[in-house]
């Protein structure tokens, strides 16, 4: 197995609006046995529509945004490949309603500026209830730079979720909360497998399992708590390691292997 990616963890890549249909469209199709340039094709000719107009970027725009789709989905990073494979699965035998934890952790895992968004979003939300666009811009600049664009693919994530229907708008412009209580999610596979695509998405691969469990990336769900060495009993790519008296760590397999894991304590 490939170690982590690490060109993923600098990079914005997000440049777009991600729709949930779009995605639980383009899992579906790959789940039907479509080849990525069938795939492809299909998405080309029925997200056309939602691109008209006289902007002369158009074709850019669906491009775009089909990149992102079969990113996520059809062509992952090569250290994500099991992880989709597994994903695909849990949407086939998961519950409807239960999808977005599966197409929220693939896209943080493919794309790591979502989960820094998220994680943004969850603290001010914990906070203080509600979130500003203008903060979630500020603080995510001085991680990635003060660039412009920055700023205009933060506001690519909140309009995405907003489409998620994991936060909504409030009566003050740029201002959002939470649309409801979080989902729980009690399947342990789904849990560990949401775990793992945190870890994916962080870089070190090795984390405590309180802050893994307090993530506010996850901010839209709720985990049912396992302990540690039952989420690597239900995931062959993780592992449970005891820290000093009081702390697990919960470490990627093939990191542990290669003697490379470091832990965010």
């Amino acid at each position: 197995m490939s170690t982590l990616d690490n060109r993923r963890f600098t990079q914005i890549g997000i440049d777009r609006l991600v729709r949930l249909q779009w995605l639980e469209r383009t899992a579906y199709m790959v789940l039907a046995g479509n080849e990525p340039p069938v795939i492809k094709k299909i998405l080309q000719e029925e997200l056309r529509e939602s691109f008209r107009s006289g902007n002369t970027k158009v074709r850019g725009s669906l491009s775009k945004t089909i990149t992102i789709l079969m990113k996520v989905w059809v062509e992952p990073p090569r250290d994500l490949r099991e992880l989709q494979v597994d994903g695909l699965k849990l949407l086939a035998s998961t519950s409807r309603d239960k999808h977005v934890a599966i197409h929220w952790g693939m896209v943080m895992a493919a794309y790591p500026f979502w989960g820094a968004v998220a994680a943004c979003v969850g603290r001010l939300l914990k906070l203080q209830g509600t979130v500003a666009a203008a903060q979630v811009q500020r603080r995510i600049r001085e991680q990635y730079g003060e660039r412009e664009t920055v700023s205009r693919r933060v506001r690519y994530v909140l309009r995405s979720f907003l489409d998620w229907g994991v936060l909504k708008e409030t009566s003050k412009a740029g201002t959002y909360t939470t649309t409801g209580l979080p989902t729980f999610i009690d399947q342990p596979e789904l849990i560990a497998w949401l775990l793992e695509a945190f870890l994916r998405a962080q870089g070190q691969g090795a984390m405590d399992y309180e802050a893994l469990y307090g993530s506010p990336s996850f901010f839209p769900f709720h985990l049912q708590r396992l302990p540690a060495d039952r989420l690597a009993a239900e995931s062959g790519r993780l592992y449970s390691l005891r820290h000093g008296l009081n702390h697990e760590l919960i470490i990627l397999r093939e990191l542990r292997e290669a003697g490379g894991s470091r832990a965010r304590l």
